[in-house]
């Protein structure tokens, strides 16, 4: 720090070996060479060598050698010196400041006689130091400045401080600026850290003024050069030529090539004759490689690339001995529900459609006999080098399991079976993969009446079954359940007969009749006629009630029941035997009579007339009943 001190010397003008001569003002006594006068200290110590109003007269002069500042103000200042910690900067004051060198990071080429801005924040601190801030300097002057390089589109410096989500922060003029992660280089940026500290150039892009955020770019520097470079390139592209090529870029849709200023595209299914799943199968990031043009677009500058086109095509050298009836071996490479794509040779695949995986005439997904990344062998069953398709087999290199299928399963052997799904007329079922049959929905049970085969079993349940029929060319069995049992109606025959009485139980009851469940498991039909009590009213279901046997027909296996005949039969019974004893009654009375006839008198003329009476009433009741 430089200091001025009020003491100035009075050497100036005094003559070598002579005293200097103090000049008497005021109270200040002068001196000669003889040093006998008398010196006034007292003046002296208040006032020096100077007067007040000499005093006065220096200090503006002095004072129009140094620069006018106030404290908050901004004013440029000079660099004269600077070490690793700090900037001594002279602004023209009596004294110089001194600034952290951290201020100043953003400016790595800093130099001594640089001009810089500074803030005044105090001219003399308690230490007699002038306090300045480039910091503040540069925040008070920023957003001017920043909106002056957006009008201006002017190239600006910034330095990155550090990272954030999406980007980075740069100090621009003091202010922290946006620098998205897409607007730092063309090429896409993998370690954002390596920028962490580094001053570069930008481009103001975006401000706003509400929030005072400002974006800032720094690839808009060199993408209209890269864009007449673009244009360069495409007007040499023609299709066909072989480029090499940098990967710039891997997505799941293919692979981006930086073919030096111009980017094309690799899609996936252009990197190789194979399947890919994935690029990164095939290419990996910053790999150099040669690439052929596919096609391109001037105006929308897009290139499509090939990788694959390079390389002949796998079909093309196919062994030409390969033949249908030939058994390859290949990886499972996709899966569908109708089928599964085998890889035999890397760019040939051949279908193995789900019907040619099993002997099994029910159709179900591939998922269940493969996955990739399966290793099978497969028959070839039709080969087009043409078309370059090729269509496969597994199940053909299994046994027909219809070959032998007489001696296997003769008729009237007996097997068990899974439930594979219902019909309305029967239950479809396999006895092994590949030899399915049909239960008809009549051969299921012997006794009971059955609407639907969901009523006596499920899908995926064992069944046990005998062989009835076998249709080999049509591969088809047709099969039983009940028949595993002796047919029950031959005892029935014996036990139902008509007339016969038996206990059932209602289990249904519909519009034209009632299900009744008999002994040992067989049913039997009344009619809503028969089903009326002798009160007059119609059998419940779950009602227990005695049931007579009107029909029974063995042939159709059916019983038809009467719970009204049982109390009817029983009337009749009962009136026949009254109508019995009447008769005979009337018959005793008749011979009585008779006997009695040369014996009457006059006066048994009333008894008479009142037999006869009861005779002809006795005939009355008799026509009517004949009637009825």
């Amino acid at each position: 720090m430089i200091n001025h001190e009020e003491n100035a010397s009075v050497e100036a003008n005094v003559e070598p070996n002579e005293q200097p001569v103090v000049a008497k003002t005021s109270n200040v006594v002068a001196t000669g060479n003889d040093g006998n006068a008398e010196f006034d200290w007292e003046t002296f110590a208040e006032e020096g060598f100077y007067s007040k109003n000499k005093k006065a007269d220096v200090e503006a002069m002095y004072d129009l050698t140094l620069s006018s500042v106030g404290e908050g103000e901004v004013v440029d200042g000079t660099v004269i010196s600077m070490n690793k910690r700090e900037v001594v900067i002279n602004i023209g004051f009596k004294s110089e400041g001194v600034i952290s060198l951290n201020e100043f990071r953003y400016n790595p080429d800093l130099k001594n006689g640089d001009v810089v801005e500074v803030y005044v924040e105090t001219q003399e601190d308690k230490k007699g130091q002038l306090v300045l801030s480039h910091k503040k300097a540069r925040a008070l002057r920023s957003w001017d400045r920043v909106n002056q390089a957006l009008e201006k589109d002017e190239i600006i410096k910034g330095y990155i401080k550090c990272r954030t989500k999406g980007g980075m922060i740069v100090d621009v003029f003091g202010i922290e600026a946006f620098l998205p992660g897409s607007q730092i280089d063309v090429k896409p940026i993998r370690d954002y850290d390596m920028y962490v500290g580094k001053t570069m150039e930008f481009k103001v892009v975006k401000i706003n003024q509400e929030y005072k955020n400002v974006v800032v770019s720094h690839k808009a520097l060199i993408e209209a050069e890269l864009e007449q470079q673009k244009k360069d390139i495409i007007a040499k592209l023609e299709k066909g030529q072989v480029l090499e090529g940098t990967v710039k870029n891997i997505t799941s849709y293919g692979v981006f090539i930086d073919l030096g200023g111009v980017d094309g595209l690799i899609h996936i299914t252009d990197l190789s004759w194979g399947r890919v799943s994935h690029p990164e199968e095939i290419v990996q990031l910053d790999q150099k490689l040669n690439v052929v043009i596919l096609d391109f677009d001037d105006a929308k500058k897009r290139i499509a690339l090939g990788l694959k086109q390079l390389t002949s095509h796998p079909w093309d050298s196919l062994d030409t001995n390969l033949k249908v009836g030939d058994v390859a071996k290949g990886k499972v490479v996709v899966i569908a529900d109708y089928g599964a794509f085998i890889e035999i040779a890397p760019g040939v695949e051949g279908l193995i459609h789900v019907s040619e995986m099993s002997w099994s005439q029910h159709l179900r997904s591939a998922q269940e006999f493969l996955k990739v990344g399966d290793i099978v062998d497969a028959q070839i069953l039709t080969l087009d080098r043409d078309e370059r398709k090729m269509s496969l087999g597994i199940k053909q290199l299994k046994t027909d399991p219809w070959s032998s299928i007489d001696a296997k399963y003769p008729i009237g052997s007996r097997h068990s079976a899974k439930v594979r799904n219902f019909t309305s007329f029967g239950v479809f079922v396999e006895i092994e993969e590949g030899v399915d049959g049909l239960i008809h929905i009549s051969d299921l049970s012997w006794t009971k009446k059955i609407k639907h085969p969901a009523e006596f079993t499920t899908v995926g349940a064992d069944i046990d079954v005998t062989v009835l029929e076998i249709d080999k060319d049509n591969r088809r069995l047709s099969l039983g359940h009940k028949q595993l049992e002796e047919n029950p109606w031959d005892v029935f025959e014996t036990l139902f007969t008509v007339d016969s009485v038996h206990e059932g139980t209602i289990i249904d009851v519909f519009d034209k009749g009632a299900v009744v469940a008999l002994p040992y498991g067989v049913e039997g039909f009344v009619t809503p006629k028969h089903l009326v009590k002798e009160d007059g009213s119609n059998g419940k279901v779950d009602e227990k009630l005695e049931f007579k046997v009107i029909e029974f027909n063995k042939a159709a296996k059916r019983i038809i029941l009467s719970h009204s005949r049982v109390f009817e039969d029983v009337r009749k019974s009962d009136d026949k035997a009254e109508k019995k004893t009447k008769e005979n009654t009337t018959q005793k009375a008749v011979k009585k009579l008779k006997a009695n006839l040369e014996k009457t008198t006059l006066g048994d003329i009333s008894e008479l007339a009142a037999l006869k009476t009861e005779l002809e009433d006795n005939q009355k009741s008799k026509k009517k009943e004949s009637a009825d």
